[in-house]
């Protein structure tokens, strides 16, 4: 008996020395995670080289390191170790670092040259403009919003060596030895991208068109002033900067030496890839490398139309020909067939609607016809990646509050889902003479590490660890799955993240945060985000509703475009419906909810504000739209608020009524529960101006307020320091006001 108790005790001082150890979530521990950028596999199949960016919080900015390490072969045993938070097999070989902490690292890619595969990647360099000058002056152009988001900042007011240099295409035997600099291109390049080939790479280059305001009039060299002519001036968070993304081909011959790059876009007001979000995705080497399919939006109306279009030119220049006319809608993303018969691409059917199914279509290099492969899918498809034997495609799709992976075949067009779980898959690659596909893979609950799936048997196979230290002592929230009804019936998906501890058999009740998706199409899957993230709102303590209300993807079509038109209609009642169903479980505290959201989401949290009867204790929006009317004239991408509210708001009065009613700003009268406002001043999509109205109606009111305001950021807060005082200010708020006293 003695000896059971002594057991009893050291189990006890054993359980509660493990429970000390656990760490949960918190802003500045966000900041420590290896965040895993690009993925490529090698030309052989047997390699994934990828980049791991690292963070110094103190020093406000980041760098990242080149990776490789064994692609697992043959048929992949059940693994001994599982992946924590994920639950899958864990096959994580040892990688190695090629280089080390390198600031601005990005472009991944593989070249099969001739003399082996090399790595290629940009890093920054000097040009040979800068090697023989050491005065070159800055960029005169001041609204140029486009440095580095971590860049040091010189207090003397000189550039510093680092600010000379540009980022260029670099070259890297993996086997070993020094890289070696590709290109020297005075302004930089961006984009870059190998030839099956093996002898080209291309990228792309900012080539200045139009002309500054002192080079129209020279005798006014201090004149500071834009003249516009035009919309898209601006840009989400950039101003036009007189220059337009080209795409360049540079040949590398035997001995790795490349020629002089050349401008297949040459005179073309025009950008490849589409700004601001586009990349190399958007442009692809045919399998001979000798032709190039691009993306391009030569429009009149650039503002009001989506109207992308797919490019063929040789890859030694000559006339660029569209093969997508009257598509109206975006036109994106083509890959070749590695036989050469068939390019793949994604396009949108509607003019205008940018979140319009994204249907994977065929054009036949030979016949030149286009046929949909995805026809009759009811859900849209992402990142079309041809298997190595060019009979099937793999891509992933949201469905169901997830994003699996799914493969479609060329000849009958049959689709078969190859991944399962929940989590957010992104197809990456298919591996050559393997039967796999490279894909990424994040949940709620951990940010993105690589995995392979094999294609007949689904098995997926998590192959990275890098944040397994952080995790192995990281205390974890639960997810589940609820379906609540919705006012007209039909069910609504939600995901509920419950906080460590959490037992619905005790007689505690928790506070809980209703989240507001943003989009407005845009699912909540089993993404991780680096600020709006349930992990860490679970770990502070509050159990966190996520509700797929109407205008979510991954719920078919109809579910999806309803909200278009009606942004204050039954979306707004699926969040309350949801909101109140979920209060009714007698764990939560109907006394300590609170609604948050940012985007569109910010817009729902400011129609609440005026439009839920007080159900909510405190209000969180961030960079929501506040004032319809005011919103329209001051964004930029003017086609989307023309498909979802209908126009502009004198175009009819029937359309103008509309604006009324679903304009936040209108109810504002009702406000009373404490409200955080939060933007930044470089969001030209949901401009600055309707966060300071919305902080404004708050104050007058004496409601409760509170206006986080960040000058240097835009839509999203991206660098290190501001993200982690976002988190401080927004627990701040929600604790004043959610977390009882004594707790």
């Amino acid at each position: 008996m003695r000896f059971l108790s002594s057991t009893l005790v050291l189990l006890t001082l054993l359980l509660g020395s493990t429970l000390c150890e656990a760490e949960t979530l918190t802003p500045e521990k966000l900041w420590d995670f290896g965040r895993i950028g690009d993925a490529v596999v090698s030309p052989d199949g047997t390699t994934v080289a990828y980049l791991v960016t690292r963070y110094d919080l103190a020093e406000n900015k980041g760098t990242a390191s080149l990776m490789v390490q064994p692609l697992p072969s043959g048929k992949i045993d059940v693994a001994e170790k599982i992946s924590i938070a994920f639950g899958t097999p864990l096959v994580a070989p040892v990688a190695k670092a090629l280089l080390k902490d390198i600031k601005g690292l990005g472009s991944l890619g593989w070249l099969n040259h001739s003399s082996g595969a090399k790595l290629i990647y940009i890093a920054p360099a000097k040009t040979d403009a800068d090697e023989d000058s050491d005065d070159d002056s800055a960029d005169e152009d001041s609204d140029d919003d486009s440095a580095d988001e971590d860049s040091d900042d010189d207090s003397d007011g000189e550039e510093s060596d680092e600010d000379k240099e540009k980022p260029q295409a670099w070259m890297l035997d993996p086997s070993g030895g020094e890289p070696v600099q590709l290109t020297f291109v005075s302004e930089g390049i961006a984009n870059l991208k190998p030839s099956p080939s093996g002898d080209a790479i291309a990228f792309t280059v900012d080539v200045k068109l139009d002309s500054k305001v002192d080079e129209i009039y020279e005798d006014l060299p201090k004149a500071d002033a834009r003249i516009i002519d035009s919309l898209m001036f601006r840009h989400w968070n950039q101003w036009h900067d007189y220059a337009y993304s080209h795409l360049h081909v540079a040949r590398i011959n035997e001995q790795g030496e490349p020629d002089e790059p050349l401008d297949l876009m040459t005179s073309l007001k025009a950008d490849c890839p589409l700004p601001p979000f586009g990349g190399r995705d958007e442009f692809a080497f045919s399998p001979d490398g000798k032709q190039i399919a691009l993306t391009m939006k030569l429009v009149n109306n650039p503002a009001e139309s989506t109207d992308s279009s797919i490019y063929l030119v040789s890859t030694a220049g000559g006339q660029l020909r569209n093969i997508t006319p009257g598509m109206p809608g975006y036109d994106i993303g083509p890959a070749y067939s590695p036989d050469g018969r068939f390019l793949a691409f994604h396009s949108m059917e509607r003019a205008g609607f940018e979140s319009d199914r994204n249907r994977i279509m065929l054009y036949d290099l030979g016949s030149g016809t286009i046929d949909e492969l995805t026809e009759g899918l009811d859900q849209t498809a992402h990142s079309a990646t041809w298997s190595d034997d060019s009979e099937r495609i793999y891509f992933h799709s949201e469905t169901r509050g997830t994003t699996q992976v799914f493969e479609i075949s060329i000849d009958d067009h049959s689709l078969e889902q190859v991944s399962n779980g929940r989590f957010n898959f992104a197809v990456l690659a298919s591996i050559p003479n393997a039967g796999k596909v490279l894909v990424s893979q994040q949940s709620m609950l951990r940010p993105t590490e690589l995995a392979v799936i094999e294609v007949g048997t689904n098995q997926v196979t998590t192959i990275t660890d890098v944040n397994g230290k952080i995790y192995a002592t990281l205390e974890l929230p639960t997810v589940e799955e609820r379906f609540f009804t919705a006012t007209d019936g039909k069910l609504i998906h939600n995901w509920v993240i419950l906080p460590p501890g959490y037992d619905p058999k005790a007689p505690r009740q928790w506070p809980m945060l209703t989240y507001c998706q943003g989009g407005p199409q845009g699912q909540i899957g089993q993404w991780f985000s680096y600020r709006w993230n349930f992990h860490m709102m679970a770990a502070k303590g509050y159990v966190v509703l996520a509700v797929n209300r109407r205008g979510m993807p991954g719920f078919g079509r109809e579910w999806n475009d309803q909200i278009s038109g009606d942004w204050g209609g039954q979306a707004m009642q699926d969040i309350l419906a949801s909101t109140d169903a979920m209060i009714a479980d007698p764990t939560i505290d109907r006394k300590r909810v609170a609604a948050i959201g940012a985007s569109f989401g910010g817009y729902t949290v400011y129609w609440l504000m005026g439009n839920s009867e007080n159900r909510f204790c405190a209000m969180i929006a961030h960079c929501g739209v506040y004032n319809l009317e005011s919103m329209y004239g001051a964004t930029e991408e003017l086609f989307f608020v023309n498909h979802d509210l209908g126009g502009p708001y004198w175009k009819s009065e029937v359309i103008a009524e509309e604006y009324k009613r679903f304009s936040p700003h209108q109810f504002a009268g009702n406000w009373q529960t404490p409200l955080l406002v939060i933007h930044g001043q470089k969001d030209f999509r949901v401009p600055v101006t309707q966060g300071m109205e919305a902080f404004t109606a708050a104050q007058v009111q004496g409601v409760e307020s509170r206006f986080l305001y960040f000058p240097d950021e835009g839509h999203w807060v991206m660098t290190p320091q501001n993200g982690v005082l976002w988190g401080r200010v927004f627990f701040d708020w929600l604790d004043r006001y959610c977390v009882e006293e004594g707790r």
